[in-house]
């Protein structure tokens, strides 16, 4: 009689449930369009009806991921100008654009030296000039650190670094409202002492500075 291997029959459920999972998500996606652009109107004049409220209304939301550790959404910048523009910073995956609200995304910070994400601004004056904190904002067991402050003048085109490059972490961006030279940054700082340590080899918490 021949052996099972344990290790694969342990295997294969949780195997089947990802694929399953992968099956249905992208089921879902694929269809939505379909029946969007293929809808005529009702007085069948061959016309696309297009997205309408009756259509989307039996949709909620769900998250369908990613989970865990590369799910972390750092911060959200919304273009002042047109309301369909966003850009998104993901804490272990760079800076994120979107021109169709949320339809499609692209990346625009792939090509700099930092993954790690922690603050986004654009100005209200230029909705063109984009700003950009490195290294994430939550301090925990694991953390991505950043190389200091970057700037786009085209709306995400591409980006130059401006500063603070040992700063590790960026947790907050300000643009003065009347004055737009003038930019306020929070240097969160190096890494904190983990938490096992402090009282024993610091003897106090270390403080955000």
């Amino acid at each position: 009689m021949k052996k099972t291997d344990s290790r694969r029959a342990d295997a294969a459920p949780a195997i089947c449930f990802a694929l399953a999972a992968c099956l249905a998500v992208s089921t879902t996606i694929l269809s939505l369009p379909t029946a969007v652009v293929g809808q005529e109107s009702e007085d069948g004049d061959g016309e696309e009806a297009g997205l309408t409220s009756s259509l989307i209304s039996g949709l909620e939301w769900r998250n369908i991921g990613p989970a865990l550790t590369s799910g972390r959404v750092a911060d959200i910048a919304v273009d002042p100008t047109d309301a369909s523009t966003w850009y998104v910073a993901a804490a272990s995956g760079g800076v994120w654009k979107t021109e169709n609200a949320g339809t499609s995304w692209r990346p625009v910070f792939d090509r700099y030296g930092s993954y790690s994400i922690g603050a986004l601004a654009i100005d209200p004056s230029n909705h063109l000039v984009v700003w950009v904190g490195t290294g994430e904002n939550n301090g925990q067991r694991s953390v991505g650190y950043g190389d200091g402050v970057y700037k786009s003048l085209d709306g995400g085109g591409s980006f130059e670094n401006v500063g603070l490059e040992n700063s590790e972490h960026i947790g907050m961006i300000r643009i003065h409202p009347e004055n737009p030279d003038v930019v306020y940054g929070r240097r969160r700082g190096s890494r904190p002492v983990p938490y096992h340590r402090w009282g024993r080899d610091v003897g106090a918490r270390p403080r955000d500075r």
